[in-house]
C-alpha cells in the first residue's frame, strides 16, 4: 500500500470528502517556535515525483525536502502555522504543537470551503477544542501521504526560520543545530546566556549549572 493508498482508504472508510494530514516540527529543540503544517491533496497530482519520493521528512535529505516543499504546495491545499516561544512557555510544548496543528488544519478547511473532512494527526494525541472529524496515526508520517507532506512543509519552514534568526545570534550555531541542544549550543548558552528565542523551561538544568 502506498502513502496515497492509505489516505484513499481512510477517505472511503470514514465517508468524507477530503483527507487532511497534519504534523509538526520543533517539539524537541530548546530554541525557536514550534511549526505545524496541514496538507490536503484535493486534486489530481501532476507530477510523478510525489508518488516516488514522498516520505517522512526525517528520512529525506535537506535537498529532497526542499524540492518536495514546492511540489507539495503546487499540488495541494496547504497551510503552515507557528506558535511562539512565549506560548510554548505558557501552555507547554505538547499543547503548543497541537495548537499549531489546529491553526493549520482550520486554515485548510476554510480554503476548502467544505468541512466534511477527516484530519489525520501524526502521533498519539488528538487536537483539543476541534469539532471536526479527527484521528491520530502513530508514525503517520511514514504511512499517510498528507501527513508526510505536512511533515516536510513544517520541517522546511522551521529550518528556514532558524537559519534566519541564526543571523541575529550566530554564536549559537542555529544554522546547523536548528535549536537542538548540541554540545556547541550548550556551551554557547553557558558562555553568552540566553536570548528571547530560547525556551527557558527546556534549559533549567543548563542555566542552573552555569550559575
Amino acid at each position: 500500500m502506498t502513502l496515497f493508498d492509505f489516505d484513499s482508504q481512510e477517505k472511503t472508510i470514514n465517508n468524507v470528502n477530503f483527507i487532511i494530514g497534519t504534523d509538526e516540527a520543533g517539539r524537541g529543540p530548546a530554541a525557536g517556535g514550534v511549526w505545524a503544517a496541514a496538507v490536503c491533496f484535493n486534486r489530481e497530482i501532476n507530477t510523478e515525483e510525489l508518488y516516488t519520493t514522498l516520505n517522512d521528512s526525517k528520512k529525506l535529505t535537506p535537498k529532497k525536502r526542499e524540492n518536495l516543499y514546492e511540489i507539495i504546495k503546487n499540488n495541494s491545499i496547504w497551510s503552515i502555522k507557528a506558535v511562539t516561544v512565549e506560548k510554548i512557555e505558557e501552555i507547554n510544548i505538547l499543547q503548543a504543537s497541537l495548537l499549531a496543528m489546529k491553526y493549520a488544519v482550520e486554515d485548510v478547511i476554510n480554503q476548502l470551503k467544505n468541512d466534511n473532512t477527516l484530519t489525520l494527526i501524526d502521533g498519539n494525541k488528538l487536537i483539543k477544542n476541534f469539532d471536526k472529524k479527527q484521528k491520530f496515526i502513530i508514525k503517520g508520517d511514514s504511512k499517510s501521504a498528507s501527513i508526510a507532506a505536512a511533515s516536510i512543509l513544517a520541517k522546511v519552514s522551521r529550518d528556514k526560520y532558524m537559519d534566519k534568526i541564526h543571523l541575529e545570534h550566530p554564536q549559537y550555531d542555529w544554522i546547523k543545530n536548528k535549536g537542538y541542544l548540541t554540545k556547541n549550543h550548550i556551551e554557547a548558552i553557558k558562555k553568552y546566556g540566553t536570548t528571547k528565542y530560547h525556551r527557558l523551561s527546556f534549559l533549567k538544568n543548563i542555566i542552573k549549572t552555569s550559575e
